[in-house]
């Protein structure tokens, strides 16, 4: 008799997108995998209060559960409370807590010695439908690809990076479960920015689903009665590309395609969240394009600092002048430049702190919005040990300044103390017991 197995994903605002992914590519394979048989169980409950009735329910239905995680690390503050106190809860019951997501692909074995009985290590569709099979049959889930976990003498084992998917060969949203979300065009990224988990997790390369795909995935939306649609991917008007030179015909032909399925009325947003534009990829004829068929009116554009030292050292590849340039041909084209800009990046020095204090009026002055940041030294990057990003007297004056007339937003306070957080983690931590 196969084994029953209950499904729960840990809903929350950003691990809305993997689980939905997730859950579509088991759907899928299940019914490649096991024809005629029942639905897997699988349920969404929130994180918090909601997730601890489903595993009461769970226990007394007597099923044996799995609980499928994904956070970034800015999330740990908020996980390892609730994972700690469930294993509290729940010790001795059949439930297995698997991580996965940005920050256990980056620490998976520090993410194992926090509570966690398994660990998905990069790419997750694949090692999903092994580890549910290995279950489902009785195998030894520790031979999944992609998987960590501790061994009985509390050692870290692990099957290395979970395998490399083709995009067009999984779903980007779950129908069946009716979890919708902004369809991933493109995954990796050439850039390689020192300070960004993307392509340290997925690669410094592209991969890119097609036209054909992505039409086909619209096609799902209006059948459903969904008349817009947003994209994942790393730097918008890279689609299609191969390396920094934009395919804009690529780019047109994307969204002609996606305008023909949704109509007059449906809407597009590109090249906005989560689908940011690069500065030096935001020209004339790009801006054509995207005003034919897009129906957000404004941008973001990835900016970082107004130091070209900064930048070269972050390996972002483009200059302040490219940030000013692409504010001005935006606004030229009728949309309103959201200026991201990262503060505090390591190495940052009085004059570079000026630099951007500059950019600052020069954006104001031409019209644009600023997003800001505070640098974190995230896991997985090649700046995992820098020290917490800082925000100068001064700057600190400017940004409120601009906050007050409306030309800025975002979350840089906040991340002030997420990066202290993230900095204070870096040491060794005690070797928690393993759980039997």
């Amino acid at each position: 008799m196969t084994p029953s197995l209950r499904i729960l994903g840990r809903d929350s605002k950003t691990a809305k997108n993997a689980l939905s992914v997730l859950s579509a590519a088991l759907r899928q394979h299940e019914r490649a995998a096991r024809p005629g048989a029942a639905a897997l169980d699988m349920r969404f409950p929130q994180k918090g209060e909601p997730l601890r009735e489903a595993l009461e329910e769970a226990t007394r239905d007597g099923v044996r559960t799995l609980v499928l995680w994904s956070f970034y690390s800015t999330e740990l503050a908020d996980a390892l409370p609730e994972i700690h106190a469930l294993r509290s809860a729940f010790e001795g019951a059949p439930i297995l807590h698997l991580a996965g997501g940005p920050h256990a692909s980056a620490e998976p074995e520090a993410t194992l010695r926090e509570g966690f009985d398994w660990v998905a290590i990069g790419e997750g569709e694949k090692t999903i439908e092994g580890f549910v099979d290995a279950l489902l049959e009785g195998a030894d889930p520790a031979r999944t690809a992609g998987i960590g976990r501790l061994d009985d003498g509390g050692d870290y084992r692990s099957t290395g990076q979970g395998e490399k998917i083709e995009l067009d060969d999984y779903p980007a949203f779950n129908v069946p479960d009716r979890r919708f979300n902004a369809i991933e065009i493109t995954r990796g990224c050439i850039y390689a920015c020192s300070f960004c988990q993307t392509p340290y997790m997925f690669k410094a390369k592209f991969r890119h689903r097609s036209i054909a795909n992505v039409r086909e995935h619209v096609r799902m939306h209006t059948r459903e009665n969904l008349r817009h649609v947003r994209f994942v991917t790393p730097t918008s008007l890279s689609y299609g590309a191969d390396g920094e030179t934009p395919n804009l015909e690529a780019v047109e032909g994307l969204l002609a395609a996606c305008r023909e399925e949704l109509g007059p009325e449906g809407k597009i947003f590109f090249g906005t969240f989560p689908s940011e534009v690069r500065p030096e990829h935001v020209t004339d004829e790009a801006m054509r394009i995207l005003r034919r068929y897009v129906d957000n009116d404004n941008l973001v554009i990835g900016g970082q600092s107004g130091s070209n030292r900064v930048l070269a050292s972050a390996l972002r590849g483009h200059t302040v002048e490219d940030v000013t340039r692409a504010c001005e041909i935006a606004i030229a084209h009728g949309f309103k430049p959201n200026i991201d800009l990262l503060f505090g990046l390591p190495g940052e020095e009085t004059e570079d702190v000026e630099a951007t204090r500059r950019l600052l009026q020069t954006l104001e002055d031409k019209g644009a919005r600023v997003h800001t940041h505070t640098f974190m030294p995230l896991p997985g990057t090649p700046l995992k040990r820098a020290p917490a990003g800082s925000v100068a007297p001064e700057l600190e004056r400017d940004v409120n300044r601009l906050e007050a007339r409306g030309r800025s937003y975002g979350n840089w306070r906040d991340q002030l103390e997420l990066a202290r957080s993230l900095e204070s983690r870096q040491t060794p931590r005690r070797r928690l017991p393993v759980r039997s």
